[in-house]
């Protein structure tokens, strides 16, 4: 009988279905999860190129657990020195535009030309339930079994902008371990779908031809942030509505004011079902590489950046700390209730909890 091909969801070897159902199995996972981690093998893992070390770190960078920050930071800190090496590409496009199938066929692309290549894909979370699918592993299947590719779903969970909420962290990780490229996807396109912008180096915005979005680049917005705009799908009886949308998006490129990194964004069309039109969009990205680096602005956006985000970091550290806080736990429910019965208004019981934290 001939052997069934392996999906994605076993791109490696483990445990089988029938093992992890075993209750001595479930045990002794269970214990070591609970093993103490050892923040020092963990990092000099991480240096050594050690894929499962990362996996665990930036496990531990994104968790709630507040006993788990002290080493989270151990790890980012040491890491630090080792970073700053990859070139950051934000990936961005309405759903049904194609991210995931681009993204595999760029991912490959990359690989073959020898480079090391960390996919960080971030997938929305229910406002409901709060769970996320992390599929996209799912949907990049030969990316994922290539040795030079790492694919890592999160969960967006409350952040907003498109990313989830150590996606920065995670970058530093990925280029600790030695990936030359870095590849963020985020959850979709809309006026805060932004944060990725200002995380990256190229910013990729993914359009589809005939779906009314050749207007869209007359507006200001997302469009204005993007480094390289590219007409996916051109195939088939697609490709003559790609090359009209290629020509439209030019023409309002040229509206916008001079970038400060002096670079022209670019407009391309490719098909990455097909692997057409990949090359040339690397070739893009590498220009601008070039160009902003000898004009300097390739240093100076990172250092926006790293200022940018201490602020965001520190935001974030304020709320964690905020809602932590079991006096405010207690508190907080007691204003809800008075909320609800029309006690007390929203901004008075803020006002009151903030001045508890004081």
């Amino acid at each position: 009988m001939a052997k069934s091909k392996k999906t994605a969801l076993q791109e490696t070897d483990g445990v089988s279905i029938s093992e992890i159902t075993n209750k001595d199995s479930i045990k002794k996972l269970n214990k070591k999860r609970h093993t103490n981690i050892d923040t020092e093998a963990l990092i000099t893992s991480i240096l050594n190129k050690d894929i499962a070390a990362l996996s665990r770190a930036i496990t531990l960078v994104e968790s709630k657990n507040p006993k788990h920050l002290n080493k989270a930071n151990a790890i980012i800190k040491a890491c630090l020195p080792h970073a700053n090496k990859s070139v950051r590409i934000g990936i961005t496009g309405v759903p049904g535009v194609g991210k995931s199938t681009f993204i595999e066929t760029f991912g490959k692309h990359l690989t073959n030309l020898g480079k090391r290549v960390a996919v960080l894909a971030i997938d929305p979370s229910s406002s409901l339930t709060k769970g996320s699918i992390l599929g996209d592993k799912t949907r990049m299947e030969a990316l994922v079994r290539d040795k030079n590719a790492y694919i890592r779903p999160s969960a967006s969970g409350d952040s907003l902008g498109g990313v989830a909420r150590k996606t920065r962290e995670t970058i530093t990780l990925c280029e600790a371990a030695g990936f030359d490229v870095i590849i963020i996807e985020t959850v979709g396109v809309g006026q805060s779908e932004t944060t990725v912008h200002s995380m990256v180096d190229f910013f990729l915005l993914l359009k589809l031809a005939g779906a009314g979005d050749e207007l869209q680049g007359i507006k200001r917005g997302i469009i204005e942030m993007a480094d390289a705009i590219v007409i996916n799908k051109a195939d088939g009886d697609n490709l003559k509505a790609a090359k009209l949308a290629k020509t439209e998006f030019t023409r309002a490129l040229h509206l916008y004011p001079e970038k400060a990194s002096n670079w022209q964004p670019k407009v391309t069309v490719c098909s990455a079902i097909e692997n057409r039109g990949i090359s040339s969009i690397w070739n893009i990205i590498s220009d601008y590489v070039k160009t902003t680096t000898k004009n300097n602005y390739f240093n100076a956006k990172r250092n926006e950046q790293n200022k940018y985000w201490l602020i965001q970091t520190i935001e974030q550290q304020l709320k964690a700390d905020f809602f932590n806080n079991p006096k405010i736990k207690e508190e907080l429910q007691k204003q809800l209730k008075l909320i609800g019965n029309n006690k007390t208004t929203p901004f008075a019981a803020a006002d009151y909890l903030l001045n508890l934290n004081t």
